[in-house]
């Protein structure tokens, strides 16, 4: 699991004032720009992008075990139609809610590293558990409209812009031959 940096970061907020009093709590609010290249918030196909803010409205609480952390996270979203490659604009707002487990507690001796996020230097770090939180809310396939009739396979523009009488001519292969000999006449 990966541990927080030495000087925390924007996604990083200070316990200090809850102590280890369980039910001390706090409230706070953040707006954080999302990281963008190989740090991005997403999937291939639809994500948050570069810059845009993380909307950030967490409560802070104090438990025997360690640090409860619940709220939620906004978002835009940028992604690509599935069905007719047409960008999607949207957004997505997730529920939060993760244990920070104290050092040395009975939750940190009994938990494997990468099972639970830690209390480190008396800070939480966000980060994975909003990215965990956003990746598992995407839609596998975005799409521009649920009703979204994708491309036209034979000449590859889209149904929405095409007439509804678009089509285009088959003909069965084994009648190639004779379509060939009528045309030559």
């Amino acid at each position: 699991m990966r541990r927080h940096p030495a000087v925390p970061g924007p996604w990083s907020f200070t316990i200090r004032e809850l102590g280890r009093r369980p039910g001390a709590m706090r409230s706070q609010r953040r707006s954080i720009p999302a990281p963008g290249g190989e740090e991005r918030i997403g999937l291939d196909v639809v994500h948050v992008p570069e810059g845009a803010p993380v909307e950030l409205d967490v409560r802070l609480e104090s438990v025997t075990e360690g640090v409860y952390v619940s709220g939620s996270a906004q978002a835009p979203l940028h992604g690509e139609c599935a069905r007719c490659l047409d960008d999607v604009v949207d957004e997505i707002a997730v529920e939060l809610a993760e244990l920070f487990a104290y050092p040395d507690s009975i939750t940190d001796a009994t938990t494997d590293d990468d099972e639970l996020p830690r209390v480190v230097d008396d800070h939480v770090d966000v980060e994975q558990v909003v990215r965990d939180a956003v990746v598992l809310a995407l839609p596998l396939a975005p799409l521009c409209d649920p009703d979204c009739a994708g491309l036209c396979p034979e000449c590859g523009e889209r149904r929405a812009d095409l007439a509804p009488d678009h089509g285009h001519e088959r003909l069965d292969p084994r009648w190639a031959a004779l379509q060939e000999r009528s045309s030559a006449d």
